[in-house]
C-alpha cells in the first residue's frame, strides 16, 4: 500500500536531517532556508520484532518487512499560501501525502539560524497551521461557489455539501484546522473529496538537543500542551543524535551509544512506528519456508480485502482464510503444532483481520 507521511516545518528545524536518518536516501542538509527544493521520498522499513521472531522459528529463505513512504517537504514560510518562497509547490506536495509529521524546533543553538530569529515552537506551529488553513479556506470557498446555485434549486446532495462546506469554512476562519470538524457519516465522502491539508492526521515531532532526548525541555512542554488541545500526539527526538546513531554500523557500538544516552532504541524506530499508527495501518503475516512476510493493511480490513493486498485475484476469488494468532504460533513453535492444538481457525468473508494475524488464503480464479 503506497501510503505517505509528509515531514513539514519551518526552514532549519531539522526536517532533512531527520529524513536522512529515516531512509537510505540522503537529502541535502544545510544551514539556510530552501535547502530542500524538490521533495525527497524514502521508503523505510517498519521495525517489527514479531517478524524477526517468526523468522527465527521458520528459518525462511527470504524475510520481507513492511514499509511506509516518508516525504521530506521543503520548509514553509509566512505567505506560503499566497506563493511566498516556493509555497504553492510545497503545499501541493503536502496534499499528496496521507498524514503529516510536523517537526518543531525545540533546541537552542546560536550556530543554527532560525528563520524568525528565535526558538518558539508555539509561534512556529501557528505559522505552519495558518498557511495550511488559508490554503484550505481557498479550496472550500471555491467549492461553495460551485454548489450554492444547485442547493438553492433544491438539489439535496448540493445542500448537504453546502452544509458541510459552511461548517468547515467557519472552523478554518476561527483559526482551527479542519481535522477538528465534526463530520457526520453521510458527510465523510464529501470531506475526503475536499483533500484538505489540515484534515490530515498529524504527529508533532519535537527536535531537541542531546540533553533533552530523555526528559524533554521547556520547549517540549509547550508543544505537548498545544498538541493535547487538538488531541494529537508528540514524539521527542534528537535529529542530530539520530544522525550519529545511523553512522554506527556495529550493533554493539550502537547499543552502547544508546545506553549512554539513556535510550532503549533509536528515536527513528519510535517515529516510524508512530507514523504507521498515524496512518491507521496494521500488519498481518504470511509464513512459510520460502518466505516470511509482513503485509500492510488498513485497520478494519476484512479477510478478502487483506488478501487483495497480495494480489487482486486473491480478493476476487476469495474462498476462506486460515488464521493463526501470533502468540499461539510463537508459543507452540510451528504451524503443525498450532493445528494439532486446535488453534487454527477458518474464517469467511466477514472476518475482520487483527493486527499480528498469520494468514493463509484459499481462493479460486
Amino acid at each position: 500500500m503506497a501510503l505517505k507521511c509528509g515531514i513539514v516545518g519551518l526552514p532549519n528545524v531539522g526536517k532533512s536531517t531527520l529524513f536522512n536518518c529515516l531512509s537510505n536516501a540522503r537529502a541535502q542538509s544545510a544551514n539556510f532556508p530552501f535547502c530542500t527544493i524538490e521533495p525527497n521520498v524514502g521508503t523505510i522499513v517498519v521495525p517489527d520484532p514479531r517478524l524477526n521472531r517468526l523468522a527465527q522459528l521458520v528459518q525462511p529463505q527470504n524475510l520481507v518487512p513492511t514499509t511506509v513512504e516518508i516525504v521530506d517537504i521543503a520548509g514553509l514560510v509566512k505567505g506560503a499560501s499566497k506563493g511566498e518562497g516556493l509555497g504553492n509547490k510545497f503545499l501541493g506536495n503536502i496534499r499528496e501525502t496521507d498524514a503529516i509529521l510536523h517537526v518543531l524546533r525545540c533546541f537552542d543553538d546560536p550556530n543554527v539560524v532560525h528563520v524568525d530569529g528565535s526558538v518558539n515552537p508555539k509561534r512556529d506551529k501557528e505559522v505552519i497551521d495558518f498557511e495550511l488553513q488559508l490554503k484550505d479556506l481557498e479550496t472550500v470557498e471555491a467549492r461553495m461557489v460551485k454548489v450554492k446555485k444547485a442547493a438553492a434549486t433544491g438539489d439535496k446532495e448540493a445542500a448537504r455539501a453546502l452544509t458541510l462546506y459552511t461548517k468547515v469554512k467557519q472552523t478554518l476562519e476561527a483559526g482551527v484546522s479542519a481535522r477538528a470538524v465534526s463530520v457526520e457519516p453521510s458527510e465523510e465522502l464529501l470531506m475526503k473529496e475536499l483533500q484538505l491539508l489540515t484534515a490530515k492526521p498529524v504527529l508533532y515531532v519535537c527536535n531537541v538537543d542531546e540533553g533533552s532526548v530523555v526528559s524533554g525541555n521547556a520547549h517540549v512542554e509547550v508543544a505537548r500542551e498545544l498538541a493535547a488541545a487538538e488531541g494529537a500526539q508528540v514524539l521527542v527526538i534528537g535529529a542530530a543524535i539520530e544522525a550519529d546513531i545511523a553512522e554506527l554500523e556495529d550493533e554493539a557500538e550502537r547499543k552502547e551509544f544508546l545506553s549512554d544516552l539513556g535510550l532503549s532504541e533509536p528515536g527513528v524506530a519510535k517515529l516510524i512506528r508512530a507514523a504507521y499508527e498515524l496512518l491507521e495501518l496494521e500488519t498481518y503475516f504470511t509464513v512459510g519456508v520460502k518466505e516470511v512476510r509482513a503485509w500492510t493493511i488498513r485497520r478494519g480490513f476484512t479477510a478478502p480485502e487483506a488478501a487483495g493486498v497480495i494480489h487482486s485475484d486473491f480478493q476476487k476469488g476469495f474462498i476462506r482464510a486460515e488464521v493463526m494468532k501470533y502468540d499461539d504460533f510463537v508459543g507452540l513453535g510451528s504451524e503443525h503444532a498450532v493445528k494439532e492444538a486446535g488453534k487454527l481457525s477458518v474464517e469467511g468473508k466477514e472476518y475482520v483481520v487483527k493486527d499480528g494475524d498469520i494468514m493463509h488464503f484459499r481462493f479460486n480464479v
